[in-house]
């Protein structure tokens, strides 16, 4: 969740979703058609090889279909000793924290506990207030899809400077930050516009959706989330690491510019105080975790249906025909056709990626470490559209 600036790229990179309906030969009625073969995953392999060509450390990542899991690694995940990256690897990813957030918000709607359709001053009086922002007249659902008008406050210059440029990041990477803390940032600026006339993501969005969830629950969203996703689905590496800054093992060094080019030295980023990320970006999990939560959310294990197609109900950011912003959740129409549902997600040293199809069968999650550079867009192409 880096500046709009910096990280335009690692936050709106990719995802979406729907099933690909394929068309079948019907196989003359003397013979047995034969199954189809286990897919390749040797052009996802020369995408992750070409990552790192094009100067990301190293790559991670897990793709499951029908067939099985493929596990997948490229370049290092140290390149001080040159050791490899691990399929297995944990990582901070950012913006995916954003649909494990909805999903609780979701879910709470469903219990009767909240509407989407309250506004925000309801839950957190006085919160949005000042230079324009109004939290009487902005829904929860406008926080989810971003289309509050609420200013991100990882835009600011001032915020900018202290936790994503290298003398500022090197003084404060272990600051705290409260989630109130973060608000009050963006309520120094004007909004971007009106609520619902437009579109614009926001990091500011998802730190108030957690602070309505544990106004609504009385418990952090972290305790939340672990209770209703990760602990019933059994995401092992998955965690809500809070103020914790450092990485829990197996895991890789994390790497970054802190400046606003992609050139100059990389710098080791991988200790940092998550909570300047709160419940915008601070979670860590593993490829495999990932698979399985948007598999689980995409097969209705997580959310009745009415609440699934609420999520799955997008806004078309404008000048991006082929992507759709849900609530939490991103759809993606690849060059093939297919339709992919998930979230990316960049922090310092980290971009993630992962997805799944419409029916959850085929999934890919992905991580590279480096926040620079990559073509995180063509692995997904190369598992999804490869022949």
């Amino acid at each position: 969740m880096p500046s709009r600036t910096a990280s335009r790229t690692l936050r709106l990179g990719l995802t979406g979703a729907a099933a690909l309906v394929a068309a079948s030969l019907t196989a003359p009625t003397a013979l047995a058609s034969s199954p189809a073969p286990p897919r390749d995953h040797a052009a996802t392999q020369q995408a992750m090889d070409a990552a790192v060509r094009n100067g990301v450390p190293g790559v991670a990542g897990q793709a499951k279909d029908k067939y099985g899991t493929w596990k997948g690694t490229s370049g290092v995940g140290n390149l001080r000793t040159n050791k490899p990256r691990s399929a297995a690897d944990r990582y901070r990813v950012g913006s995916i924290t954003k649909t494990f957030v909805s999903t609780v918000l979701l879910q709470l709607e469903a219990e009767g506990r909240l509407s989407l359709d309250d506004k925000v001053e309801k839950w957190l009086p006085g919160a949005v207030h000042g230079n324009g922002h109004d939290g009487s007249g902005i829904t929860l659902r406008q926080l989810l899809n971003h289309t509050s008008g609420i200013f991100d406050y990882t835009s600011d210059e001032d915020f900018g400077r202290t936790y994503f440029l290298k003398d500022g990041f090197f003084e404060h990477r272990y600051d705290t930050l409260s989630p109130e803390q973060l608000v009050k940032i963006a309520m120094a600026h004007r909004p971007d516009f009106e609520p619902g006339t437009s579109w614009n993501y926001s990091n500011t969005n998802y730190v108030l959706a957690g602070m309505v969830i544990e106004k609504a629950t009385g418990h952090a969203y972290g305790d939340e989330v672990r209770q209703r996703i990760i602990e019933p689905l059994g995401l092992r590496a998955t965690t809500v690491p809070g103020t914790n800054p450092h990485l829990p093992r197996p895991s890789s060094r994390a790497y970054g510019k802190l400046a606003q080019t992609a050139t100059g030295p990389t710098y080791d980023v991988t200790e940092l105080n998550p909570s300047i990320a709160s419940a915008a970006g601070e979670m860590i999990s593993d490829a495999r975790d990932l698979n399985r939560f948007y598999s689980a959310l995409l097969r209705g294990k997580l959310l009745p249906k009415k609440q699934l197609t609420e999520m799955k109900t997008t806004v078309r950011p404008e000048g991006s025909p082929n992507l759709g912003y849900g609530l939490g959740l991103m759809e993606r129409t690849l060059s093939c056709g297919v339709v992919v549902w998930g979230h990316n997600g960049g922090i310092q040293g980290s971009n993630s990626d992962a997805v799944t199809t419409a029916d959850g069968r085929h999934s890919l999650a992905f991580n590279f470490n480096g926040d620079w550079t990559g073509g995180s867009r063509a692995v997904v192409e190369a598992e999804f559209c490869a022949e």
